[in-house]
C-alpha cells in the first residue's frame, strides 16, 4: 500500500496573474510576491510575461491571455489583473471569450479612458464608447475593483469610470498600487485570493 506521503492531490485553486504596461514582472512587485506565496501554498499559478510590455498590442495581449486561460479548460480560475491588463480583460469579456466565465476576477488600478487616449503606445487599448454596456452578462464574473483617489493613470478615479460593473474597494492615497506606491508585499491581495469575501485595503 502506498504511503500517504506518496499521495498526489490537485492544487486547490488556479490563479492567473496578469501584469500591466511596462511591467517585466520584477522582483519586488506585489504580483510576483503574490505568485510566490500562492505557489508555496500549493495552488496552481500562471503568471505569464505578456508580449512586448513597453509597446503592447491589444490583439497580442488578448491572445496571450486566452492562451493562459485555455491551459486549464473546465477548471474554475481566479484572475488577478493590474493596470493595463484590467482593460485587456474588459476587452476579452466584451468579445465573449469561449474561455469565460472564470470564478473570480480582481481588477487593480485600471488606467482611465483619458490616459489611454493621450498615450500613443496605448491608444489601441481604448474601449469603445458603449463597451461597458455591451459586455456579455454571462461571460464575466462580477469583478472586484480596487482603486485609489490619486492614481495618476486614472482621473477621475476608476470607481467613477468602471464602478457600475464592479464591486469596489477604494484605497485612498495608494496611487497606482504599484512598486512606486510601496506595493511590494500586499497582504490584502493574498487574503482576497484565500477568501473572496475579504475587503481589500492598503495593508
Amino acid at each position: 500500500m502506498a504511503s500517504r506521503s506518496d499521495d498526489r492531490t490537485e492544487p486547490r485553486r488556479r490563479f492567473l496573474i496578469l501584469h500591466g504596461w511596462q511591467n517585466h514582472r520584477p522582483v519586488g512587485h506585489w504580483q510576483r510576491w503574490l505568485a510566490e506565496r500562492l505557489t508555496a501554498a500549493g495552488h496552481d499559478v500562471c503568471y505569464p510575461q505578456l508580449p512586448d510590455p513597453e509597446f503592447p498590442i491589444l490583439k497580442d495581449w488578448l491572445a496571450a491571455t486566452e492562451q493562459a486561460l485555455a491551459r486549464a479548460p473546465g477548471v474554475e480560475q481566479a484572475v488577478v489583473a493590474h493596470s493595463l491588463s484590467c482593460v485587456t480583460w474588459l476587452h476579452l469579456a466584451r468579445q465573449g471569450s469561449v474561455h469565460l466565465p472564470v470564478g473570480r476576477v480582481l481588477l487593480v488600478a485600471p488606467p482611465g479612458p483619458r490616459f489611454l487616449a493621450e498615450t500613443a503606445e496605448l491608444r489601441g487599448f481604448q474601449l469603445p464608447p458603449d463597451a461597458l454596456d455591451v459586455i456579455h452578462s454571462g461571460s464575466l464574473a462580477v469583478p472586484r475593483l480596487v482603486c485609489a483617489d490619486n492614481d495618476r493613470y486614472c482621473q477621475p478615479p476608476a470607481d467613477a469610470v468602471y464602478g457600475r460593473l464592479c464591486d469596489v474597494d477604494r484605497v485612498n492615497g495608494a496611487g497606482h498600487l504599484d512598486m512606486a506606491a510601496g506595493y511590494g508585499r500586499w497582504l490584502s491581495a493574498l487574503r482576497w485570493c484565500e477568501d473572496a469575501t475579504y475587503r481589500l485595503n492598503a495593508e
